[in-house]
């Protein structure tokens, strides 16, 4: 179901993906958040979601996976959007989390957590950065690195092609990003001595040159071929 009224491009577009019992206290807590926040469309299947998106715009889908979504669902929508993939789930298993970021998401969420605490994780995905602990990054790090397994020769040149294609200042952002894959994006803009906006414009940069899509995959980009330890040293442009 889509939202009423026009869509405001300097809000937050969230995406509810939910049951109505449970997309009614979404849609109430996003309402007292405007006019920072916006609920887009309410819908119960990620193939309705999936209808309600608006191209060209930075969105975030609010999805709970104690309904009918499984991890093939939030495969779908990661592969078939550009949207920020942002689980509700009363099971905070550690399987289920790295699954779900495997699957696409950018971040989980408990239900046991307070309504601040979403709030706060939905800016985080908005931003470009993503929502999982320092232990769960490591793990599904490594998961990422075993699915890859080890470049082929045509797949290694292919690789330095892509890095070759960085300018000097966005393989320190790699480096910097692949130093903390959970730091926030005004840590490592200052890190770098830019503004957040500038990063961002980096980051877009350097998914479109790479091939990744969120700042988890580009970690694993990163360490898997030696840019994290080869971008040189962090500082202020020349």
């Amino acid at each position: 179901m889509q939202a009423n009224g026009p869509l405001d491009s300097a809000a937050i577009q969230v995406h509810i993906v939910a049951l109505p019992l449970t997309a009614w206290g979404l849609v109430r807590l996003l309402q007292d958040e405007a006019p920072a926040m916006q609920v887009a469309s309410q819908s119960s299947t990620v193939a309705e979601c999936l209808a309600a998106l608006q191209p060209g715009s930075t969105q975030v889908a609010l999805v709970d996976l104690d309904g009918p979504t499984t991890m093939e669902d939030l495969s779908a929508l990661a592969s078939k959007s550009n949207t920020k993939i942002l689980v509700l789930t009363g099971w905070l298993q550690v399987d289920l989390v790295d699954r779900a970021i495997l699957a696409g998401a950018r971040g989980v969420v408990s239900k046991r957590e307070q309504p601040a605490t979403l709030l706060k994780a939905i800016e985080c995905l908005h931003r470009g950065e993503i929502w999982v602990d320092r232990d769960a990054t490591g793990r599904i790090f490594m998961q990422l690195v075993k699915r890859q397994g080890q470049p082929d020769e045509k797949e290694y040149e292919a690789v330095q092609l892509k890095i070759a294609s960085l300018t000097r200042r966005e393989r320190q952002t790699v480096a910097a990003l692949a130093s903390n894959a959970n730091a926030p994006g005004k840590v490592i803009a200052n890190q770098l001595h830019i503004s957040e906006h500038t990063l961002r414009n980096h980051l877009t940069a350097i998914y479109d040159k790479l091939e990744v899509s969120n700042r988890l995959a580009l970690y694993a980009f990163a360490h898997r071929h030696g840019l994290a330890a080869t971008s040189g040293a962090l500082g202020a442009p020349s």
